[in-house]
């Protein structure tokens, strides 16, 4: 790989170096193209983004459900950045394992942190360490074909519960009461789909503390529940409930009132269904509770029995207060989906409270809260999990400006070794965009040589089928039969 840079005849020339190549990496290099600074020839540009993965996309490609196409779509968009000349993908390649913070600062002018929050945010409550208490990025990571996860997942329990009112909890409910024949149509590959084929999971039931009109799904995520063949949707007239502070954020925000107009709906077409003489249950359930939090999770012999909650109500101000009323539910999998958490990186300050990387409007902080020159971070280990996808660009705006305005007292630097001969006398084995290039067109002749796919509610084609071992995929990247940006 050889370093290029955006064409201009004058300008200083600023190297960066992005460590993370998820939306908020690919972001943070396509704005600073776009950069009026670029444009005008002030600055010439030269970006390599490096990830863990030997892939880039990072939470597109492993934490977005495979049955979300619109979402992957985003893929699209991103990859036409990658193509970009100046740019260069340096996959497999991790910051703290393979490079040090000094490796980069010694060869780039600026260095971006944009590594994302993939952990799962710790529950503190009795029992959450039961065997059959389970992380939801855990299993997002699992049934996305994550290569450092286990293969294995256990989906004995006829009941289970998700614990959560966000967007991940009802991706993970609907993967868990989904029927797997649903998702032979994406990306998905075989041991994901044989073991979701032959889950046990009957009834799942999500948990939400406050009411219909205070959720932090989506309505696209609200509606995607009803695609699900085969599936019927529970809801409880008890859960449906709304003080002065829902009314009024029914009135002002056209998203909440969608959704509680719409499980609404669902409830009177439950009542009516149910009614029915010619009623018929679907095989499986996805029930949503609203207005009861989780207390502890209950066992017998190290394993998961039951989920015992408090039933609140609404405090008038948007909140959410415990009653002294519990009900146990006999679950035997518990799945938190409280949100995501961002972990330390080598030689950086971090914030163990929030999970990320202490920063002032995306200008890293030292141990003394100091600015530290050229150290920058952007995405979800600058603000948290916080926002969608499309958060990220505008979040990205912010750190790139005060990036470039920082770039005139920025010392260059003078590059005495490349990054890629330093990974080579190192010993690393990296993968490059030609490699992704590769990888991708072979998981897509996966897909097509799997042609018409019969399934229960009838046949499929696949688009792609994800390659699942990192030794796999280096393997297939290492062909690079492509031509790309090099």
């Amino acid at each position: 790989m050889t370093e290029a840079t955006i064409d201009q005849p004058t300008g200083r020339l600023l190297r960066v170096a992005i460590v993370g190549a998820g939306p908020a990496g690919i972001y943070a290099a396509d704005l600073l193209g776009k950069s009026p600074q670029v444009s005008a020839g002030e600055v010439r540009l030269a970006v390599d983004l490096f990830d863990e993965l030997p892939t880039p996309f990072g939470l597109i490609r492993y934490g977005v459900s495979p049955d979300h196409p619109r979402i992957k779509g985003i893929i699209n968009a991103l990859h036409k950045v990658l193509e970009k000349d100046w740019i260069r993908f340096f996959g497999n390649v991790a910051l703290g394992r393979d490079l040090s913070l000094p490796d980069l600062k010694t060869r780039y002018d600026a260095v971006i942190v944009a590594t994302g929050a993939q952990k799962d945010a710790d529950l503190n409550i009795p029992g959450i360490e039961l065997e059959g208490s389970f992380g939801g990025a855990d299993f997002v990571s699992w049934y996305d074909a994550h290569p450092d996860v286990p293969r294995e997942w256990p989906l004995d329990a006829e009941q289970v519960a998700v614990l959560g009112n966000g967007n991940v909890a009802l991706d993970v409910a609907r993967i868990l009461s989904k029927h797997a024949d649903q998702l032979l149509e994406t990306e998905i590959p075989e041991h994901i789909y044989e073991q979701l084929n032959n889950s046990a999971v009957k009834d799942v039931h999500v948990f939400g503390r406050r009411g219909p009109a205070q959720v932090k799904f989506t309505p696209l995520e609200l509606r995607e529940l009803s695609h699900s063949k085969d599936v019927d949707i529970v809801l409880y007239p008890e859960d449906f409930d709304f003080d002065a502070a829902s009314d009024a954020e029914i009135k002002s925000n056209n998203q909440v009132k969608t959704m509680v107009s719409t499980l609404t709906n669902w409830l009177v077409e439950q009542e009516e269904r149910e009614e029915g003489p010619e009623h018929v249950p679907a095989s499986r359930r996805l029930h949503l509770h609203f207005l009861q939090s989780p207390i502890e999770l209950l066992g017998e012999d190290g394993k998961v029995t039951g989920l015992r909650v408090e039933r609140n109500e609404l405090d008038g101000n948007g909140g959410a207060r415990g009653t002294g009323e519990y009900i146990d539910y006999a679950v035997g999998g518990v799945y938190r989906a409280v949100g995501y958490f961002g972990s330390a990186l080598d030689g950086i300050e971090y914030d163990g409270a929030r999970g990320v990387v202490p920063n002032v409007e995306g200008r890293v902080l030292d141990a003394d809260g100091e600015p530290v020159p050229g150290l920058y971070a952007t995405g979800w280990i600058k603000r948290g999990p916080i926002g969608l996808i499309g958060h990220t660009k505008g979040d990205a705006q912010e750190t790139i400006t005060h990036l470039l305005a920082d770039a005139p007292s920025l010392p260059a630097v003078e590059v005495e070794e490349p990054i890629e001969a330093l990974l080579d006398a190192r010993g690393v084995t990296y993968t490059d965009w030609k490699g992704w290039l590769a990888l991708d067109e072979h998981e897509r002749a996966l897909g097509a040589d799997a042609g018409e796919v019969p399934t229960r509610f009838g046949p499929v084609t696949r688009d792609r089928i994800k390659v699942v071992e990192r030794e796999a995929m280096i393997e297939r990247s290492a062909a690079r039969e492509f031509a790309g940006n090099v």
